[in-house]
Formats: C-alpha cells, structure tokens, sequence
C-alpha cells in the first residue's frame, strides 16, 4: 500500500526534475552557470524582470534564496547591480556582458539535454507534456 506513493505524479516528477537538474548542472558547469541561474538570466535577457523581487516571482522562489544567487551571480561575473532611481531600497539587475556571450550556448545545452532525456518521445507527446506540466505548474501556484 505505501508503495503507491512511489508511483503518484508528484513523486515520479521529483525524480525527473532531479535527474534534469543533475544532467544540466553537469553540462552548465563548463560555462559557469549553475542550472538555476539560466531562468534568471534568460528573464533578464528577455526583459521580464529587472529586480530581485521580480526575478523571485518569475522564477517561483523566495526572495531570500534569490538575493542569494544574486550576489553569487555578481560575484561571478554574470550580473551588475545598479541602484533603482525609482525606489532607493531597490536595485536594477542587468546581464553582465560574460553572461550575454555565453547564454546562448546554455541555452543550446539545455535544449540538447532535454532532447537526449526525451529520446523515445514523440513531438505530440513532448507537446502534451509541456501542456500537462504547465497546468500543474498553474495549479499549484494556485495554492
């Protein structure tokens, strides 16, 4: 009967998500990303967000970890800092210029992984997947 519990959604995509993250961190690594940071810098380089607090919500984490991964980011290279003319407590977040040369490539990285993890399955499927996943994202977003 407990057994069940191995075989529930949630717990087959935690497994998914850790093993994507595994291939990805080990694939990003070379480039000096961490594979939370792509969905940073890909917000930042698409105009999504431009603060902390508005990467956090992009993102779906706490603000918190994000202040965290922020100045391991400055730190890197990766991201600058300036302080926000509109609101004094808060900073703009801008792509460093070492971050816009590499993400492409991350990027590319990424999308390779997710085919090779994908091997078997069909575009509809890969299709409905992403749908089905999104909606669940949705869901629980809602709670």
């Amino acid at each position: 009967m407990h057994n069940d519990i191995l075989h529930t959604p949630g717990h087959l995509i935690s497994l998914a998500a850790r093993g994507f993250a595994r291939l990805s961190e080990a694939r990003l690594k070379p480039l000096g990303f961490g594979v939370g940071q792509v969905p940073v810098l890909v917000a930042l380089s698409n105009n999504l967000a431009a603060t902390q607090r508005d990467l956090a919500r992009f993102v779906r984490v706490e603000q918190p970890p994000m202040a965290q991964m922020l100045t391991r980011m400055e730190r890197n290279g990766l991201i600058h800092r300036t302080p926000d003319p509109k609101d004094r407590r808060s900073s703009r977040i801008k792509l460093a210029d070492a971050a816009k040369d590499r993400l492409p490539v991350a990027c590319s990285v990424i999308l390779e992984a997710n085919k090779e993890a994908l091997k078997g399955f069909s575009k509809s499927e890969c299709e409905q997947l992403s749908a089905l996943l999104t909606r669940l994202i949705l869901n629980l977003d809602d709670m």
